[in-house]
């Protein structure tokens, strides 16, 4: 059995954004990895047997801009219909390659790889049929298993050798075999290693085409398996191109900061050759999100920050998750969530309306107020005046001459300041100071230990600045909460949520950063939805319903959209709750044991339903089966009514 014990690091520098250097994979004229642009790809929703609905799918992405177009192959029929597809999209005038995805069929895949130009294999069961049973292995015992998948497997590498076709490895979190599960668990060690288990054959065949994946819907998992991933790699001189994405993302604002937040971690450290940003959507709907995604990297919106010191060892395990050791300062820091802070420093004069982006209604018949699970916690206003009764929950945060003139006595007030005004304070006083990311100079904290750091910065290399601050804290034994802000440079919504993602993302998935700030003139409610929507996809503050939906493909046996969309408006105030949607039975499953309650299409017009990795209820016809996910929701005491 592999250890797992890290001799190397995942990256080259964890203070420099540089990509790593993956060998070069051609899927026909088309390079991937090396020096060449990551690569943007799809999936068609299309019934494969159907032709011309494919083709004319498959054109829609490529001409959105998709350069490498995957295709389900569940049997042979569907893989000998490659070839129809394949011919009259060249006779429409489009070469782009294209990928047969394969699962439980190792004949389908041995046919499309005499078509395609690249066969993606999940390694969970393309040689398993995955039963959630606990077995135990001998050493003797699991030597036969792989020799049984070695033999299976071997016939598709051969053939792929011998016609220059590609293959992508890709490891499913949710589709780990019972083998696996059984000596690793459910963890990113056991994605790596499944993997591992099939490019070792690969390796013994002189079979080098390979791209690998280590997908997942939970972002700590997704991000540390690609990690543990590439410093294996590296631990044995391996450079394999990597297939980028965050699987079952879901639909509309919360697939695109979850894709983002996942693989934008992985970006901002050079790894990754090619994306695919996953969403409960048509398919060339991924396209435009993807590139706005990249173009975050690209040099003209770089202003990188050189961060001379670059010997300095980061203070926590990028392997495994575990928060940043903080004090507890009024509710931020320590055991607390992470706050977020809501802007309104710029508004002449503040109105009750104006907390209604932030979370908060005000009946002005009941002169009550309501608060959301999504209402932030802190008010910033700057030197303006709040002249009505706030809630209770909502702090307020003023400058310090306005705080030091009307609200020094005031529990409710809490100033924010400068370095410079840090001296008008004693060691004891509870404040916010605001500190440039480039301002290392950071001794006068000791003195200062109820001190929450506002960190601010600049310049686009935004993650490794805020990193290296972490580390420079840890030298000092510094345990000062940090409120992480973000200044965008897009007046685009969307690239503004994508970025935003990609900025902050993998530093909370590292456990760095007690709340968040953005500063800009976005809507109010934009603002807010992101703040928390990035919280929820790295698991640091759970605020609303979570959806495990998968983004659909010919697999599918239902109108996911539309079935997403009836489960979200009767679900949608459940928090906390995880409800996977699955539209077939091949990572459905899986799924489930990240999901409270599952809801899997296994055959026309029919649904499984899941309490978690079990079917609890199955074949329920589809036009009852929302309904019976709520009863059965209600069974185990999940339910609550909506206020």
């Amino acid at each position: 059995m592999e250890e797992y014990k890290i001799t190397e690091n995942y990256c080259s520098s964890y203070f420099k954004r540089k990509r790593f250097k993956t060998h070069v994979v051609y899927l026909s004229e088309l390079g991937l990895g090396g020096e060449n642009p990551i690569r943007i790809q799809s999936m068609t929703t299309t019934d494969t047997m159907n032709t011309l609905a494919s083709v004319e799918e498959s054109i829609r992405m490529i001409d959105a801009g998709c350069e490498i177009v995957r295709l389900t192959a569940p049997s042979k029929k569907e893989a000998h219909n490659l070839l129809s597809i394949k011919n009259e999209l060249l006779k429409r005038g489009y070469s782009t390659p294209l990928v047969a995805d394969i699962h439980f069929t190792p004949n389908a895949a041995e046919v499309a790889a005499t078509i395609v130009e690249k066969v993606r294999v999940n390694p969970g069961n393309y040689a398993d049929k995955k039963k959630f049973e606990e077995h135990t292995y001998t050493d003797k015992s699991y030597e036969n298993e792989l020799n049984r998948i070695e033999e299976k497997f071997t016939p598709l590498v051969l053939l792929c050798k011998q016609n220059n076709v590609a293959m992508r490895i890709g490891t499913n979190h949710g589709s780990l075999s019972d083998r696996i599960l059984s000596r690793y668990g459910d963890t990113p060690e056991g994605m790596v290693e499944s993997a591992m288990e099939f490019l070792r054959i690969c390796i013994k065949n002189d079979y080098h085409s390979i791209v690998l994946s280590m997908k997942a819907s939970n972002t700590l998992i997704m991000v540390e398996a690609y990690r543990l991933l590439v410093a294996k790699m590296k631990e044995y001189g391996m450079n394999y191109p990597l297939h980028l994405g965050v699987t079952e993302a879901g639909d509309g604002e919360d697939g695109r900061i979850k894709s983002a937040v996942g693989i934008g971690a992985l970006l901002e450290d050079g790894i990754g050759d090619t994306i695919r940003i996953s969403l409960t959507e048509k398919p060339e709907a991924e396209i435009p999100v993807a590139q706005k995604l990249l173009t975050k990297f690209d040099d003209k919106y770089c202003n990188e920050y050189e961060i001379k010191d670059k010997t300095i060892a980061i203070n926590y395990d990028p392997f495994h998750y575990e928060r940043r050791d903080t004090r507890e300062i009024l509710n931020i820091g320590d055991h607390h969530l992470p706050v977020v802070f809501a802007d309104l420093s710029q508004i002449e004069i503040i109105k009750p309306s104006h907390l209604f982006g932030f979370g908060y209604t005000y009946s002005k018949e009941l002169d009550k107020w309501s608060i959301s699970d999504s209402a932030a916690d802190y008010l910033f206003i700057g030197d303006q005046q709040v002249n009505f009764e706030l809630p209770g929950t909502l702090r307020l945060v003023c400058n310090y001459e306005k705080w030091n003139r009307f609200h020094k006595n005031d529990d409710k007030y809490v100033p924010i300041i400068t370095k410079n005004e840090i001296t008008l304070f004693k060691s004891e006083d509870i404040f916010f100071i605001q500190h440039s990311a480039e301002d290392v100079d950071l001794a006068y904290l000791k003195n200062y230990h109820n001190a929450i750091i506002i960190l601010n910065s600049s310049y686009s290399n935004t993650t490794q600045l805020y990193r290296y601050f972490s580390a420079e804290l840890g030298i000092r034994s510094l345990k000062n909460p940090i409120i992480l802000c973000n200044q965008p440079i897009t007046e685009d919504a969307e690239t503004f949520q994508l970025w935003s993602s990609s900025n902050l993302g993998s530093l909370f998935i590292d456990g760095f950063g007690d709340g968040i700030w953005f500063k800009g003139d976005f809507p109010r409610q934009l603002i807010n939805s992101t703040s928390f929507g990035i919280l929820q996809a790295t698991r640091r503050r759970i605020s609303k319903t979570e959806y495990i939906s998968c983004p659909s493909c010919g697999r599918t046996l239902f109108d996911l959209q539309e079935t997403t969309a009836k489960i979200r408006e009767k679900t949608a105030h459940l928090k906390g709750l995880k409800i996977g949607i699955m539209g077939c039975i091949v990572n459905g499953p899986g799924e489930m044991a990240d999901a409270d309650y599952g809801y899997v299409g296994t055959g026309i017009g029919k649904i499984h339903l899941y309490k978690e990795k079990t079917v609890v209820r199955k074949n329920v016809p589809e036009k009852d089966a929302v309904d019976a996910l709520i009863e059965l929701i209600k069974e185990n005491g999940d339910w609550i009514d909506k206020k």
